[in-house]
C-alpha cells in the first residue's frame, strides 16, 4: 500500500511538472492555449505554465524546411506525357498564422506545388521544359508563396529534380538525336570540303598572281636593260657626234669630211658593181673623168690648207 502510494505521487508530480515548466528550444516556437484560446506565442527559452490551465497546443518549426514533391504525369503544349517531380523549400515565418490559418501546411504546399507545376508544365512544348527549368521554377515560387501567404509561411524556392518523358517519347528523341548527330556529320564534312576547294583555289589563284608578278618583274627588268643599252649607245653616239663636230670646226675638217664621204661611196659603189649582173650605172657616173677631177682638186685643197696651216 505504502509503495502504491508512492508511485501515485511521483506520477501526479511528474505530470504536474511537465505542465507547470515548459522548455522552448531555439529553432522551434510554441503556441500557447488557456482554457482553449490562444494565450501567445513561446520563444525559445524557459516559461511557466498554469497547470489544467495552460497548454503548448502547436510546436512549430521555424528552420527552413525541404519538402519532396512526388511525381506527376502532366502534359506538355506539345501533348507528351511527361513525369516531373521536385523540391520544395518553405519556411514558417509566422507561427502563429501556421498554427490557425490551416492544418497542415506541409500537405498544402505540396499539393500547390503539384498543381502549379501541371499548369506550367502545360505552357510549355518538350523541349522547353528542359531548357527553361529557372522560369518554371520562379513561376512556381511565386505562385505557391502567393498562396500560402495567409498561412504564415514563405516559399524560399523549388526545383525540378527530374523530367522525364515516356518511353515511346525517349526512343524518339534518340532517333532524331541521331538523325542531327549525322546530319551536322555530313555538314561537317561538306564543309571541310568546301573549305579545302576554296583554299586549294586560294592557292591557285595565288600561285598564278605570283607568276603574274614574276613575268611582269621579268619584263620590267628585261625593259629597263634595253632602255639602259639604249641610253649607253645613245651617250656613246651623242659622244661620237661630238668629237666629229668638234673636228669638223678645226682648220680643214669639213674637207676631211667630204673626202670621207667620197671613198666611202666608191667603196660600197664598186660592191654594188661587182655583185650585181646588171650594166646600169647610176648618172652620177656618167663622166667619170669629172668624177676623178673633182676627187684630184679635194686632194689639192687638202695640201694647201695643210701647208697654210704649217706656214701660220
Amino acid at each position: 500500500m505504502l509503495w502504491t502510494t508512492i508511485l501515485i505521487v511521483i506520477v501526479l508530480s511528474y505530470f504536474v511538472l511537465t505542465r507547470l515548466f515548459q522548455i522552448v528550444e531555439f529553432r522551434e516556437e510554441i503556441i500557447q492555449e488557456r482554457l482553449g484560446k490562444y494565450k501567445k506565442t513561446l520563444k525559445p527559452g524557459f516559461h511557466f505554465l498554469i497547470p489544467f490551465v495552460d497548454r503548448p497546443a502547436y510546436d512549430q518549426e521555424m528552420r527552413e524546411q525541404v519538402i519532396d514533391v512526388p511525381s506527376q504525369t502532366c502534359i506538355t503544349k506539345d501533348n507528351i506525357e511527361v513525369a516531373v517531380d521536385g523540391l520544395v523549400y518553405l519556411k514558417v515565418m509566422d507561427s502563429y498564422k501556421a498554427s490557425y490559418g490551416i492544418s497542415n501546411y506541409q500537405a498544402a504546399a505540396v499539393n500547390l506545388a503539384q498543381t502549379t507545376m501541371r499548369s506550367e508544365i502545360g505552357k510549355m512544348t518538350l523541349d522547353d521544359t528542359f531548357s527553361e527549368r529557372d522560369k518554371m521554377n520562379e513561376n512556381i515560387v511565386r505562385e505557391i508563396d502567393k498562396a500560402a501567404d495567409p498561412w504564415g509561411i514563405k516559399v524560399m524556392r523549388y526545383e525540378i529534380k527530374n523530367i522525364n518523358p515516356s518511353g515511346e517519347i525517349v526512343d524518339t528523341m534518340e532517333r532524331q538525336m541521331e538523325a542531327e548527330r549525322e546530319k551536322r556529320a555530313e555538314i561537317t564534312t561538306s564543309e571541310g570540303h568546301r573549305q579545302a576547294r576554296i583554299f586549294e583555289s586560294e592557292g591557285e589563284q595565288r600561285s598564278q598572281v605570283l607568276v603574274s608578278e614574276a613575268n611582269r618583274q621579268k619584263r620590267i627588268n628585261e625593259a629597263k636593260g634595253r632602255a639602259k643599252e639604249i641610253e649607253l649607245i645613245a651617250n656613246a653616239t651623242a659622244k661620237g657626234i661630238r668629237r666629229v663636230a668638234e673636228a669638223i670646226e678645226k682648220p680643214g675638217g669639213d674637207l676631211a669630211v667630204k673626202t670621207k664621204l667620197v671613198e666611202q661611196y666608191i667603196k660600197q659603189f664598186g660592191n654594188i658593181i661587182k655583185k650585181s649582173n646588171v650594166s646600169v650605172l647610176p648618172t652620177e657616173t656618167a663622166n667619170l673623168k669629172t668624177f676623178f677631177e673633182g676627187v684630184s682638186q679635194i686632194s689639192e685643197h687638202t695640201k694647201d690648207a695643210t701647208s697654210k696651216n704649217q706656214t701660220k
